[in-house]
């Protein structure tokens, strides 16, 4: 790995605070690489070789029953996937895939377990990103749970809104089929309820989303911190 990339990896909140020497063990076997989009990661039911770090792009973890297929999540930098499995040394839960031309830090998982064992900063880091990825499933499976599909497509939309900046005009950070996935539903739904959202001031073409009335939208979608409110 290039000098700017370490310096580049020694940066994120994983490994800001880690010893000198903890930190050169465990970056001095990892890659930083880049990977076109659609292309496989890791594998549902394997054991994981490395700890997967978003630099640049996105992926998407994803399962399978049967003939069913659903997207679990959207990993954006600087996130880790599926950092629970690494630090056990447990199969992973969802297979995981770029979504776009992107770049992936690899940290061999032996390795980060050793890191864990001798660095209490670099434990303490792993231990706050558990604390955010358990709280943001608890907060996936409320919104599932207590909420119609329309309504979760209408809260996805405000805090998509927020993170571009509040103007009221986003493009779709990936694919409507995606999206759908990703909110539980299928794309037939999908297209029904962004057609209802029209009545609340929800314009999409193609992959622009514009906010006409987003007060009548934050009316239907009620918003409420236990489930939206980000911890990252």
């Amino acid at each position: 790995m290039r000098a700017t990339d370490v310096e580049q990896v020694r940066t994120v909140h994983l490994f800001e605070d880690m010893d000198q020497g903890h930190f050169a063990d465990l970056i001095a076997a990892a890659y930083l690489q880049r990977f076109p989009a659609q292309m496989s990661l890791i594998v549902e039911h394997e054991k994981p070789d490395f700890l997967h770090v978003v630099f640049e792009g996105g992926v998407e973890l994803y399962s399978h029953h049967g003939r069913r297929e659903t997207t679990i999540a959207v990993c954006r930098p600087f996130t880790t996937f599926i950092l629970a499995a690494v630090v056990r040394d447990l199969p992973y839960l969802a297979s995981g895939r770029t979504i776009e031309p992107s770049q992936i830090l690899m940290l061999p998982a032996e390795a980060v377990r050793s890191a864990f064992d001798r660095d209490g900063a670099f434990a303490r880091a792993i231990v706050r990103e558990l604390s955010a990825s358990f709280r943001g499933v608890m907060k996936e499976l409320k919104s599932h749970k207590l909420r119609t599909s329309a309504e979760r497509l209408a809260n996805w939309i405000l805090a998509n809104d927020q993170r571009s900046g509040g103007s009221g005009r986003f493009t779709l950070p990936y694919d409507k089929r995606t999206l759908a996935a990703r909110l539980g539903m299928t794309p037939e739904n999908l297209s029904r309820n962004l057609a209802l959202l029209g009545r609340y001031g929800v314009t999409v073409r193609h992959r622009d989303v514009m906010i006409r009335d987003a007060a009548a939208l934050v009316d239907f979608a009620r918003p409420t911190p236990s489930i939206d409110e980000s911890d990252y």
